[in-house]
């Protein structure tokens, strides 16, 4: 149950972080959560507006929205906002992590068993949009988490810049851009952050190849 990780957004629910943590939660916030990925969304009162925009970038994530005080009214606000759940701040991160658990539940109920990518000392978790080198957790953009799982599903093939194009960018045009370097650049600096070997290899007028060894010539 706990190890979850949760994406927190609005005031209330940002300070509940430090509680939440202690409890083995995994805590993003902001923008740069909202990239990384996460397991369930605990959300402020004050972004109930924002709620059919969160769930259009975020996917089919729970969102749990908090409404203060519990009321018939304040109930059929949350329901008309799209939230899978609501929580109270009025009650301090006892009512949240009581709610946590019950999601969790029902998420691993639901949940397929472990799938994993593995080359080397990287492995990837598709269904829950985890990357490690070694011990080390790495946390990833959204852009960057969908390139690194392009090249370990294709680990030891070459992969034309189109393709990339094509799969990552959904994009057949824009030949001349740069922005497949940027982006393994990027991974690079992630996974080789304490000196780590590198497997995301160029070939030469080819393209991109993930390899825990020399790249095919």
């Amino acid at each position: 149950m706990s190890g979850a990780t949760l994406l927190l957004l609005g005031q209330e629910a940002e300070a509940l972080a430090p509680r939440l943590e202690a409890s083995g939660y995994r805590c993003q916030m902001g923008d740069a959560g909202m990239e990384a990925g996460c397991d369930l969304v605990v959300l402020g009162a004050e972004l109930a507006d924002q709620l059919p925009a969160l769930q259009e970038r975020l996917g089919p994530v729970p969102m749990l929205l908090d409404i203060g005080t519990d009321s018939v009214a304040a109930r059929s606000r949350m329901l008309r906002s799209g939230a899978t759940d609501f929580w109270l701040s009025s009650a301090g991160a006892s009512d949240l992590l009581m709610r946590l658990r019950l999601h969790r539940k029902l998420l691993d109920k639901g949940r397929p068993p472990e799938d994993r990518l593995s080359l080397g000392d990287l492995s990837l978790i598709p269904s829950r949009h985890e990357v490690r080198r070694g011990q080390r957790q790495v946390q990833l953009t959204a852009r960057e988490y969908a390139l690194l799982l392009l090249l370990m599903e294709h680990s030891g093939q070459v992969l034309s810049r189109d393709q990339i194009l094509r799969q990552v960018w959904h994009d057949q045009q824009g030949a001349a851009s740069n922005v497949i370097e940027v982006y393994v650049r990027y991974l690079r600096q992630k996974l080789e952050e304490q000196g780590e070997r590198r497997l995301i290899h160029t070939v030469r007028g080819q393209g991109y190849c993930l390899s825990d060894g020399p790249p095919p010539r």
